[in-house]
C-alpha cells in the first residue's frame, strides 16, 4: 500500500498502523549500516509491539496483509542524536534566556520533540534541562501523550558555582545559583543522587567553560579530576552513565581519566587525549556544525558577542580535530547541541562530518550503530534487524552517495508506526 503525501498521508499512515498491529515495510533499496551496503527489494517485517522479527529479500519472506512499499526510496536506520536540548530554542540565547520560565521550557520540548522526530531522527539523548522537564517530557512521549523521539534525559548539568551550567546574567543581589550546582567531591556525589532520584537516566557535567555562557573560558577546566571521579563512581554505582561537556584539552584528560562514558564538544582536544580516549574506550561527540549557524546568526539570536568571540577562537580548532580524532581511531557518535541551532536541522551536521574526514558510511554509523552503543541501547535501535525496534526513515536517493539527502527525509517509522510520510 502506498500512501499519499501530505497531511493526509499522515492520518492515513496513522490508521493504517493504529491499534499496536504488527506489518511489513517494502524497500526498493535499504542500507545496511553494519555492513555500509545497499541491498535491493528488501523488507523488514515488525510484530505488533513495533519490534522487528524478519529482514531480507521480500520474495523469501512471508509478508502480512499490511505491508506498505516505499517505491523509488531507500530505507534506513531511524537516526540517532546524542546531544541534543529539546527544551530549548535557538532563540533563547544570552539575556533572551531570562525570561523563559520553567512552563515554557516545557512546553518548548513539546514542539521540538516533534519537529526532531519529523526529521527522521528516532532517538535522541537530552542533556541538559531545566527544572526536570527533559524527564517530563520522555515520559509523555513513552505515555504517548505527544510525539517524540526516544529518549535519555540528564535533567539539569551538574556545574560548578559560577560554572558553565551555573547563570552568570544575573547581578549579585539575585542570589541565583542554579539546580545542577555543587563544589565539592561529597556534595557533588549528593547531587548526583538527587539528579538520580527525580528521574535521569544519565549525568551531564560541566568540566569546563563554554562558548554561549557568560565569563568563563571554554579552554578552562572547572570541575577538578577529584571531583568528576567522585561524579562518575557515584553515577556508575547507580547503573548511570555520565557524559562531559568539555572543550578545554586537561579537562578532556581528565574527564577521560575519570571514567566519563562520552566527552561531548572537544573542541581543544590533543594528540594525547586523542591516545587516551582510544585506550579508554570514551565516545567523543563533536558538534561541528553549528559553528555555522553561531557565527552567522549568532548575534540575532541573543548570542553576547564575548560568545561569538570565542566560537571564533575554537570553532575551526574543533573541526580539525575531530579529523584527527577519527583519524586517530577514537569511537565517535553524532551528536549536534540543537537548541544551539535550530531543532530539526540535525542532519545538516552530516555534511560536515564528511568535509572534515569521514566517509557518509563512517558519519552514518555515528548516528545509528556507535549513537546506540553509547546509550547502552545497541540491542534495541540503531540497526535494522530482528529484535529492534521498528525504527524507519527513507529517503530518496542513496545517502553513501549524497549525504545530504539525509536532510530531506520523507518517511519516518517509529516502533511499526508511520508518523511521517511525503512523496519523494
Amino acid at each position: 500500500m502506498v500512501l499519499q503525501s501530505g497531511w493526509q498521508s499522515v492520518f492515513v499512515a496513522a490508521l493504517f498502523f493504529a491499534g499496536a498491529q504488527a506489518g511489513a515495510l517494502k524497500c526498493d533499496k535499504l542500507l545496511d549500516v553494519a555492513s555500509g551496503k545497499i541491498l535491493t527489494d528488501q523488507a523488514i517485517v515488525f510484530d505488533k509491539d513495533g519490534v522487528i522479527t524478519a529482514v531480507g529479500p521480500a520474495a523469501s519472506l512471508s509478508l502480512p496483509a499490511d505491508t506498505m512499499a516505499l517505491p523509488g526510496r531507500t530505507c534506513l536506520p531511524g537516526l540517532i542524536d546524542v546531544h541534543v536540548h529539546l527544551t530549548g530554542d535557538a532563540s533563547d540565547h544570552g539575556y533572551l534566556s531570562l525570561g523563559i520560565s520553567v512552563p515554557a521550557e516545557a512546553i518548548k520540548g513539546v514542539k521540538n520533540a516533534r519537529i526532531t522526530l519529523m526529521a527522521g531522527f528516532t532517538t535522541v539523548r537530552n542533556v541538559g534541562a531545566g527544572g526536570f522537564t527533559d524527564v517530563a517530557l520522555r515520559d509523555a512521549v513513552v505515555a504517548g501523550d505527544v510525539p517524540g523521539p526516544r529518549m535519555q534525559v540528564s535533567g539539569p548539568m551538574i556545574s560548578i558555582t559560577g560554572g558553565h551550567g551555573d547563570n552568570n546574567l544575573l547581578p549579585y543581589e539575585y542570589h541565583r545559583t542554579d539546580e545542577g550546582v555543587a563544589d565539592g567531591p561529597w556534595a557533588l556525589r549528593t547531587k548526583v543522587r538527587e539528579i538520580v532520584k527525580y528521574g535521569a537516566d544519565l549525568i551531564k557535567i560541566s568540566a569546563s567553560g563554554g562558548v554561549l555562557s557568560k565569563g568563563d573560558s571554554p579552554g578552562a577546566e572547572q570541575l577538578t579530576l577529584e571531583e568528576m571521579q567522585a561524579i562518575v563512581a557515584e553515577a556508575h554505582k547507580l547503573g548511570h552513565k555520565v557524559a562531559a561537556h568539555a572543550h578545554g584539552t586537561q579537562a578532556i584528560k581528565d574527564a577521560i581519566l575519570a571514567g566519563v562514558d562520552s566527552v561531548e564538544h572537544a573542541s581543544l582536544i590533543d594528540p594525547e587525549g586523542i591516545a587516551l580516549a582510544r585506550s579508554h574506550g570514551t565516545y567523543l561527540v563533536f558538534d561541528i556544525y553549528n559553528d555555522d549557524f553561531i557565527l552567522a546568526e549568532g548575534p540575532s539570536h541573543g548570542m553576547l558577542p564575548e560568545s561569538i568571540v570565542k566560537e571564533r577562537l575554537i570553532g575551526r580548532l574543533q573541526r580539525e580535530n575531530f579529523k584527527k580524532a577519527f583519524q586517530g581511531g577514537d569511537k565517535m557518535a553524532f551528536g549536534t547541541d540543537a537548541a544551539v541551532y535550530p531543532h530539526g536541522d540535525n542532519a545538516k551536521q552530516f555534511a560536515k562530518m564528511t568535509e572534515w574526514g569521514m566517509q557518509p558510511i563512517d558519519a552514518l554509523r555515528a548516528a545509528t550503530i556507535n549513537a546506540a552503543d553509547l546509550m547502552g541501547w545497541k540491542d534495541k535501535v540503531g540497526l535494522l534487524a530482528p529484535g529492534h525496534y521498528a525504527d524507519v526513515i527513507a529517503v530518496a536517493g542513496n545517502p553513501l552517495e549524497d549525504v545530504t539527502t539525509l536532510e530531506h527525509v520523507g518517511f519516518v517509522m517509529k516502533g511499526g508506526q508511520v508518523v511521517k510520510n511525503t512523496a519523494p
